[in-house]
């Protein structure tokens, strides 16, 4: 393992990041509270508690995992498509780097940066409605976990897309509805039974859940079935990536 090359790629990822503080972490910050604001106002007035935690702190862990899917996805799909579009993408894959090299240090940089992210709403969050996390460590572990396999995923996207506009689309029409219908703002208990079945098929519901089930011990899933399914998209995300420098796809045009 060529930790250098590793550090390296590391290192210029985060730099960038730094460099660009107000659209990687502060305008993600502010979006984020407006939607707590907004919808903790409109909808909290109406509906007090939910499996008896405060409407407010029920829709925290819906909140972070939302901007923690969209941010991953943006930080590892920006970070690989650059390169390919000024087209240094060359030399690095000319340079004594292997894949699980470059796939490490660009895929690492992004999931650290959303878990920053995903901390920072954590404690605005705090400001606003009292918290309590039952199980810190589960809570850290879904966050890392989920941060890296959408970064992955956000990789696999940055290969795929030919063109800047692409790099938003499974972000924007993809990722933010299948949130938005993953329990975010609502338990998926209090749909009527054929869209709780319905709701089954989103593979955002079992994230959120596992996710709100570390802070308040309520889960519209049971958590094993949460954590199955993040580390089998995971694996998917891994043998997708694989396959992508077995081939040359989109690398050696």
């Amino acid at each position: 393992m060529n930790l250098y090359a590793v550090r390296a790629i590391y290192h210029f990822e985060m730099a960038r990041a730094w460099r660009t503080l107000m659209q990687s972490i502060v305008s993600p910050v502010l979006s984020t509270s407006l939607y707590f604001v907004v919808f903790g106002a409109a909808i909290g007035t109406r509906i007090t508690e939910i499996d008896g935690v405060g409407y407010g702190a029920f829709i925290v862990p819906g909140l972070i995992m939302l901007s923690l899917l969209t941010q991953s996805i943006s930080n590892a799909s920006f970070g690989i498509y650059f390169p390919r579009f000024t087209g240094t993408i060359y030399e690095l894959l000319s340079a004594p780097v292997s894949p699980p090299e470059i796939v490490l240090g660009y895929v690492g940089a992004a999931a650290t940066k959303s878990v920053i992210l995903g901390l920072i709403i954590l404690a605005t969050a705090g400001l606003f409605v009292p918290l309590r996390i039952e199980h810190p460590v589960w809570m850290l572990a879904f966050l890392v976990l989920t941060a890296f396999t959408f970064s992955l995923l956000g990789f696999i996207i940055g290969i795929w897309a030919d063109g800047f506009e692409k790099l938003q689309v499974i972000p924007l029409l993809v990722i933010t509805p299948l949130t938005f219908l993953g329990g975010t703002f609502y338990s998926v208990n209090m749909l009527p039974p054929f869209w709780q079945a319905i709701s089954m098929f989103n593979p955002v519901v079992y994230l959120v859940s596992g996710f709100r089930w570390s802070f308040y011990e309520i889960a519209d899933v049971d958590v094993a079935l949460s954590v199955a399914a993040t580390l089998g998209f995971l694996l998917l995300c891994l043998a997708s990536v694989w396959w992508i420098f077995r081939t040359g796809y989109r690398l050696k045009a």
